[in-house]
């Protein structure tokens, strides 16, 4: 698939206009309308038939290959944890603590700590349960406590190792680890702050935020099961993030031995969720007496609304990878490229017009290092600069999560928002949270 850059351009402006408008004016499911727009946009950029067809599957089996795993055995354990009021005693407890008008700031803390770590999505899916939870019993509009959370785990993916992206520009640019993570929290931590807490009070009452209805719940129509309590569900929570926290600390400071293999494969998000699931299945079956076949249904009912999430990602991913491999990425690069701007100008919008075009921030990352990288190496840029480049290629992966970006999707069915509050209220918080990292890169470019 390939076009010159202009039609490029155009085209995929179109399809995103179109599926914009097919789910937001005309109500066609969002699975339905990514695979009309990935078909027809691959078409259109000039693929064969037979290629077209070949990357919606290849962008679908590559999502689905982890995320359908990651969501079902989040849903169910989400699912456990809510039917056994373990969510709304960790919920209670965290109102109970900082009060209300505290618990976003709380949340954001939350993330920054998880989020460095973690991927975005495995987080997020532990986590959820307990935004909808607080969203219940305050009263308040879901998104009130989502984005704090979400700001906080999209900066961390952006700008810290280990994650994906942010390694792979790092070993592009020959970035310092150790200036890259100062600047990351020195950046970071003001977007998630102003992306999270500020933005979702100020926006809390705006209209199309999202409605007050009770977000979806895992369990619903579920048998009620007794009571878990406060610490066997935090702990239930906290076992697949502990697991996963601990496999990243040794896949970077342990030497190759059966040992580290072993806490690698127990740190899996794979089997710390299975870990998880059992620990709380385990515990409702033989401390709070509940039967096997309550249990059976909680899971099995939290896997409906999972099987749903998994195909609008997939169907996401599809449309993602058609964008990719019509060349999209490399027109925009060629087209900002030919502009004269600053080193931290330059990447900041080179990697935002590619995430703009085709939704991965990890993609963007990539494209944007590996084209910024001989320009580092002649500007003679000190090595603090490097690192506030790094980061500004982070911002910009960051903003405008919109449709086809596997991520919006994911927040549009775990909060159960339509997708016109997603774009109100998650894609200008991440919009918002790139433009402020990128603003204090360029504040501390000066001194650095």
């Amino acid at each position: 698939m390939s076009a010159g850059t202009g039609p490029v351009l155009v085209i995929v402006a179109l399809s995103i206009a179109a599926l914009i408008g097919l789910v937001l004016r005309f109500k066609v499911p969002a699975f339905i309308a990514l695979l009309v727009v990935a078909l027809g946009t691959g078409l259109a950029l000039g693929g064969k038939p037979d290629e077209v067809i070949e990357a919606v599957r290849t962008g679908t089996g590559q999502a689905l290959g982890f995320v359908a795993v990651v969501i079902g055995l989040g849903a169910m354990l989400g699912g456990l944890l809510e039917a056994s009021g373990g969510v709304a005693a960790l919920a209670h407890r965290l109102l109970a603590a900082f009060g209300e008008k505290r618990a976003t700031w709380a949340l954001t803390a939350i993330g920054i700590i998880v989020g460095i770590p973690l991927f975005f999505d495995v987080a997020f899916i532990v986590l959820a349960p307990l935004v909808t939870t607080l969203s219940l019993r305050s009263g308040r509009r879901v998104t009130f406590f989502a984005l704090p959370l979400l700001a906080a785990l999209m900066v961390m993916h952006a700008l810290l190792p280990p994650h994906p992206g942010a390694v792979a520009v790092a070993e592009l640019l020959g970035t310092d680890y150790g200036l890259m993570v100062i600047y990351g929290f020195a950046c970071g931590i003001p977007a998630a702050i102003v992306a999270g807490p500020i933005y979702a009070r100020l926006a809390h009452g705006a209209p199309g935020f999202g409605d007050l209805s009770p977000p979806p719940r895992l369990n619903e129509g579920a048998a009620p099961i007794h009571p878990i309590g406060f610490g066997p569900a935090l702990a239930g929570m906290l076992v697949p993030l502990a697991l996963i926290m601990l496999a990243a600390v040794a896949e970077w400071l342990m030497p190759a031995s059966p040992l580290r293999q072993a806490v690698l494969f127990i740190g899996h998000p794979f089997s710390a969720l299975l870990i998880a699931c059992a620990f709380v299945a385990l515990w409702l079956r033989f401390v709070s007496h509940a039967s096997l076949g309550i249990i059976s249904d909680v899971m099995t009912r939290a896997l409906a609304p999972a099987g749903l999430m998994v195909l609008v990602v997939g169907a996401g991913a599809a449309y993602k990878e058609v964008l990719i491999q019509s060349g999209a990425g490399e027109r925009i690069t060629d087209l900002v490229a030919s502009a004269n701007l600053s080193p931290l100008v330059f990447a900041f919008l080179l990697s935002a017009f590619v995430r703009v075009a085709q939704g991965s921030a990890t993609v963007a990352m990539v494209t944007a290092g590996g084209l910024a990288a001989p320009l580092i190496a002649a500007a003679g840029l000190s090595p603090a600069q490097v690192a506030l480049v790094t980061v500004a290629i982070g911002a910009g992966a960051t903003v405008v999560s919109h449709v086809n970006d596997t991520g919006f999707w994911l927040v549009k069915q775990f909060l159960g928002l339509t997708e016109a509050q997603t774009l109100r209220s998650w894609t200008i918080c991440s919009t918002i949270a790139g433009c402020i990292m990128f603003v204090m890169a360029a504040i501390l470019w000066p001194f650095a």
